[in-house]
C-alpha cells in the first residue's frame, strides 16, 4: 500500500508521508515521531534542537543568493488524531497506518490517514531534504500535542525563532488563505449517581447508534452532521416509560464529532413489542432527518444478560435531561464574516457506568467574550445536575490582519498563478496560530494547505493533485519571500 503513495508526485513530500505514517504518533504519546525527526534533522547535518515540552527546531541556511531574504518559519505540527471504525483491527500504538491510493485520493484502511498534519510536516521535511529548491534562511517548526490541547504551541520557547515570516501549512482546502482562527475551552464534567439493583421480568438490549460521519468539530461543525451522543440521548428519552439504564458509552475524542455511541438498557416484558417498534420508528426516522447528511445511520441492536446494577430511576431523568438539553453545533454565526461560524459547542464524549456520570465538550469561538459565553451556557446545564464542572485548556483565537504584508504577497501569487482569487478567510478550527501569535508578536503569519476531507474520522483523505498544487505553490512563496526590513 505504501509503495503506491511513494510513487505518487511531488515525491519529497509522499515519501515523506509514507515514511512518517509508519511511525505511531498519538497526541501525547509523540516520543517515537520526536526521535524520528530528530534522526531526520541529524542525519541532513542541519541544526537540530528539541525545547523543554518536545517541540523540533531544525534550521536551514538560505540558498544561495537568498541570504538577503526574511527568515521563514515553516510550521506544522507531528501529532495526529487517532479513530478508527468499530470492525477495523487495528493497533494505533503498534502499527503503521495503512495507505490506500484511490483515483485522485490518498485514504487509509478504516482509520484516521494522518494527512492532519502530516502532510504539512512531510512538505517541510522535503524542503529540508532538498539540495535544488530555492529558499531564504528557514526555521522548520514541528510542535507536538497539537490535538488534544495544544501543548506544544503554549509552551513553545520562542528564543528558538528569528523568523519574520510563519507559514502554518494546516488549513485543508487549496484555495484558501486563513488569516484567523477560532479559540477554543474544554468542558469535562463528572457526576456521581445513585444506582440501585436490577430488577427482574426485564428484557436487555445493547444499543448501539452507528454508522454517522463525524469529523471535525470545528471545520464540520455547521455541516449539519449528527452527533451520537445527542442521537442516544434523543433515543432513550422518547423510548418506553420504564426504560432503564445500566451503562452509555459515546464519542471519545475532544475535537471529533462523535459517530458511535452504545447504551445497556433494560425494559419490561410487556413492553417489549413497544420497544421494538420504536427502535425501528427511531432509526427511520433519523435516517429520514439527516437525508442527504447521513447515509448510513444505522441502530443496532443485541440481547443480552442484564448487569446486576441499574440507574436509579430519578437519576437517569435528570442525566438524560443533561444530555438533552446542552448545546451542540452552531451557536453564534460571525457578523463580520459572511458563512464563518464565530461561536460553537461540540458534545464530544458521554459516559454513564458505575455510579459516575461523566461528559466532555469543547467550545470553540474566534470571539473570546462569546467562547466564554458559550462555556458559561454548557456549565450551566451540568450545575443545574449538580455535577462537578472543570473547565481548562483555554487556548486564544486567531485575530484576522486583513493588512498582512505576506498576505499580500502571496494573494497576487495566488492569482497569477491559478488565474483566479483566493477565499481569504478566517476558519473555526483551532490553528496554532493564534496562541504561536502571543510567543511571537511581531512575527507576520499565514495558513494555507491542501485539501483535505473528513479529518478526524476514518474517512479521512488528502486529495493528490491538491497537494501537486499546494507544492508548487509554496516553492513560489519561498522563492519570492522578501527582503529583509533594514
Amino acid at each position: 500500500m505504501s509503495n503506491d503513495v511513494r510513487a505518487l508526485e511531488p515525491k519529497a513530500i509522499w515519501e515523506n508521508f509514507a515514511d512518517l505514517n509508519a511511525v505511531p504518533r498519538p497526541s501525547k504519546k509523540e516520543e517515537r515521531v520526536i526521535q524520528f525527526m530528530v534522526d531526520f534533522g541529524n542525519k541532513l547535518g542541519l541544526k537540530t534542537e528539541t525545547d523543554k515540552v518536545g517541540n523540533i527546531i531544525i534550521k536551514k541556511p538560505a540558498t544561495e543568493g537568498m541570504e538577503d531574504r526574511q527568515t521563514v518559519i515553516l510550521q506544522s505540527h507531528v501529532d495526529m488524531v487517532h479513530q478508527k471504525n468499530n470492525d477495523t483491527d487495528f493497533d494505533f500504538d503498534k502499527e503503521g497506518i495503512k495507505m490506500i491510493v484511490d483515483g485522485d485520493w490518498v485514504k487509509a484502511d478504516g482509520t484516521t490517514l494522518g494527512a492532519d498534519n502530516g502532510i504539512g510536516v512531510s512538505t517541510i521535511m522535503g524542503i529540508l531534504a532538498s539540495s535544488d529548491i530555492p529558499h531564504p534562511a528557514l526555521e522548520a517548526m514541528f510542535t507536538v500535542d497539537e490535538e488534544t490541547g495544544m501543548t506544544g504551541a503554549k509552551e513553545l520557547d520562542p528564543s528558538f525563532y528569528e523568523g519574520t515570516i510563519l507559514l502554518n501549512l494546516d488549513t485543508e482546502d487549496d484555495d484558501e488563505i486563513s488569516i484567523g482562527c477560532a479559540g477554543g475551552i474544554d468542558t469535562n464534567t463528572t457526576y456521581e449517581y445513585e444506582e440501585l439493583y436490577s430488577i427482574e421480568g426485564v428484557s436487555t438490549y445493547k444499543i448501539e447508534i452507528k454508522g454517522l460521519k463525524g469529523g471535525h468539530s470545528g471545520m464540520d461543525i455547521n455541516s449539519g452532521r449528527a452527533n451520537a451522543n445527542k442521537l442516544m440521548g434523543r433515543f432513550l428519552v422518547e423510548a418506553v416509560d420504564n426504560l432503564m439504564i445500566h451503562e452509555l458509552n459515546g464519542g471519545g475524542l475532544r475535537n471529533a464529532i462523535p459517530r458511535e455511541s452504545v447504551s445497556i438498557i433494560s425494559v419490561l416484558f410487556e413492553e417489549i413489542k413497544e420497544f421494538e417498534q420504536y427502535i425501528k420508528d427511531a432509526e427511520k426516522t433519523y435516517q429520514e432527518e439527516y437525508v442527504p447528511v447521513e447515509k448510513s445511520i444505522e441502530i443496532a441492536v443485541t440481547k443480552i444478560d442484564t448487569p446486576p446494577k441499574m440507574v436509579a430511576g430519578h437519576e437517569k431523568n435528570a442525566m438524560l435531561s443533561a444530555i438533552n438539553a446542552v448545546h451542540n453545533g452552531v451557536f453564534k454565526m460571525s457578523l463580520k464574516f459572511d458563512d464563518l461560524v464565530e461561536t460553537s459547542s461540540s458534545l464530544a464524549q458521554v459516559i454513564i457506568k458505575d455510579g459516575v456520570f461523566e461528559t466532555k465538550s469543547l467550545q470553540r469561538s474566534s470571539v473570546e467574550t462569546t467562547k466564554a459565553d458559550i462555556a458559561r451556557t454548557i456549565r450551566s446545564v451540568f450545575y443545574l445536575l449538580g455535577a462537578d464542572v472543570e473547565q481548562s485548556g483555554d487556548y486564544p483565537g486567531w485575530e484576522p490582519n486583513p493588512d498582512s504584508p505576506i498576505l499580500k504577497t502571496m494573494r497576487s501569487m495566488y492569482k497569477a498563478r491559478f488565474n483566479e482569487e483566493p477565499k481569504v478567510m478566517a476558519c473555526h478550527a483551532g490553528l496554532e496560530c493564534g496562541i504561536l501569535g502571543k510567543h511571537l508578536p511581531n512575527v507576520d503569519m499565514i495558513s494555507f494547505g491542501p485539501t483535505i476531507q473528513h479529518p478526524h474520522s476514518p474517512d479521512e483523505c488528502v486529495q493528490i493533485s491538491s497537494v501537486q498544487k499546494f507544492w508548487g505553490f509554496l516553492l513560489e512563496v519561498l522563492k519570492e519571500t522578501p527582503k529583509k526590513v533594514s
